[in-house]
């Protein structure tokens, strides 16, 4: 098998209490395209996430499946395809019963964010390093527009304003790291941003501090091959 694997997991905290945890693998193949299997645990909204997510060489989404389960009942699960001209949805939810969307953005999207912390982080391939420190991506979709992801899933769609601080060093538990340091813009009503720590251009999440829960959520181990 010539594919790369990284495994990892990442600690949900909130004044230094465990209030979850997220476990991935990401498979990387010859040509750049990759896909990633995460299963999120968060004890604080006792929701239970699965997802798989793939993208192509240039990180374009291609499709994902994520299924919600919420005090230990099922919620919902479906599956996205994406394609040149925006993106579908198939599913089945309690609330909304067997499902079937389409939206249309006149292009492929250029991200899709299916809520573990890993997803977050591949927004950021859609920065342009060569250009300004403050850029809006169009149009990424979403599987719930909620900011713990525990509606759905359902396809929605959102534009995404990303800025670049530079490299810093950031220590976690899964060691020290000189990182490349980000904020989503989250604008009114939220006054802070969402500050993002990644490592390297296969994006390696390192930390997050997103202050819609008063959380982090910090890169615990990782493996590689």
């Amino acid at each position: 098998m010539k594919h790369q694997t990284t495994r990892g997991k990442i600690l949900y905290l909130r004044n230094g209490a465990e209030t979850g945890r997220e476990w991935f693998t990401v498979t990387k193949h010859q040509d750049g395209s990759r896909g990633f299997r995460a299963m999120c645990e968060m004890d604080d909204h006792d929701l239970l996430r699965d997802v798989t997510y793939n993208v192509g060489p240039a990180w374009e989404p291609l499709d994902c499946f994520v299924r919600l389960t919420a005090a230990d009942k099922f919620v919902g699960s479906s599956w996205f395809r994406f394609d040149s001209q925006g993106g579908e949805c198939e599913g089945f939810t309690v609330n909304e019963g067997r499902l079937r969307q389409r939206i249309d953005v006149g292009h492929r999207p250029p991200s899709f964010g299916a809520h573990p912390i890993i997803c977050d982080m591949w927004h950021l391939s859609q920065f342009d390093r060569a250009g300004p420190k403050r850029q809006t991506v169009k149009n990424i979709m979403l599987s719930s527009p909620q900011p713990d992801g525990g509606t759905g899933p359902m396809l929605a769609c959102h534009d995404l304003t990303i800025e670049y601080y530079g490299v810093e060093t950031v220590t976690v538990p899964a060691g020290t790291f000189e990182a490349d340091h980000f904020a989503f813009v989250l604008g009114d009503p939220h006054p802070a941003n969402e500050e993002l720590w990644c490592v390297g251009p296969d994006i390696l999440p390192i930390k997050i501090g997103y202050p819609i829960y008063d959380s982090t959520y910090e890169l615990a181990e990782w493996s590689e091959g």
